[in-house]
């Protein structure tokens, strides 16, 4: 995705920053919600010198100080777990001390690279249920808003999360049954610069990224739907959108992939 928040605003012109919903996100995780935000969109926020990006910033630093201490909690377990499997190593040499010897290796890698900031994928790769820039349009204005990656439709319980597991994407043939609530009514763009897919070439699973040539941001066109919780409940509200997919053009179809994304061309954006 593209992180730096400001592109939205060029992007999507005269649209704003919706830094209320930011916050009350930012908030909500600083009390322990699960909402993973890309690194890359955090550092956007750093970066900036506005009153409000200080403010998130303010909530961004001290979520990453409380990360921080919590790994290195896990990364003191995890030497002090690979040195007892050490000690019972050189005294006999079992398939247990030897597997607990390569899980402590493999966490003590993982715990070192998240405490550098180092994150899989990329610090701007988004992943379903991760939270996301998205521009929509409310009461007429053009707004940036954070939405999970993964779209539950206005109305339906939180268990559709796990009834529909692959809700992140829209099939552009299932906009008018399916998505009926949503297409038609609310709409958004995301900002990418490339996407991935899953392909089986030879049985074996292998990941493809597929970017555009000479179009360094794609904007995708996705659904959008604002879920609010029924009354008594103490789930808070959120936006979440599904990034619409269609047959595959020529060279996405011969990689191996049957479905992909739909940028739009800067004069359809409007409609």
């Amino acid at each position: 995705m593209e992180a730096d928040y400001r592109r939205y605003l060029r992007v999507a012109g005269g649209a704003r920053l919706s830094y209320a919903a930011f916050m009350a996100a930012f908030q909500r995780r600083a009390a322990g919600a699960k909402i993973a935000f890309p690194r890359a969109l955090e550092d956007s926020f750093l970066s900036g010198s506005s009153p409000e990006d200080q403010a998130l910033g303010a909530l961004i630093r001290e979520h990453r100080e409380a990360e921080a201490t919590g790994l290195q909690q896990k990364l003191f377990a995890q030497r002090a777990r690979l040195v007892e499997a050490e000690r019972k190593l050189a005294a006999r040499t079992t398939k247990t001390a030897t597997e607990s010897k390569r899980i402590a290796l493999a966490k003590i890698e993982g715990y070192r690279k998240a405490l550098a900031g180092e994150v899989a994928g990329g610090s701007a790769r988004i992943y379903p249920f991760h939270y996301a820039p998205v521009v929509t349009v409310l009461n007429g204005d053009r707004v940036v808003l954070p939405m999970r990656y993964h779209l539950r439709p206005a109305g339906a319980p939180a268990s559709f999360d796990e009834d529909y597991d692959g809700c992140y994407n829209a099939r552009r043939g299932s906009l008018t049954r399916f998505w009926r609530g949503q297409f038609g009514h609310s709409h958004g763009l995301a900002l990418w610069e490339c996407f991935y897919e899953h392909v089986r070439p030879a049985d074996k699973d292998v990941v493809l990224e597929f970017s555009p040539a000479g179009q360094p941001l794609m904007a995708v066109a996705c659904l959008v739907s604002h879920w609010t919780p029924a009354p008594g409940s103490d789930e808070p509200d959120f936006w979440s959108f599904a990034a619409v997919t269609d047959e595959p053009p020529p060279e996405v179809a011969a990689a191996g992939h049957d479905r992909c994304i739909v940028p739009l061309k800067p004069e359809h954006h409007e409609a």
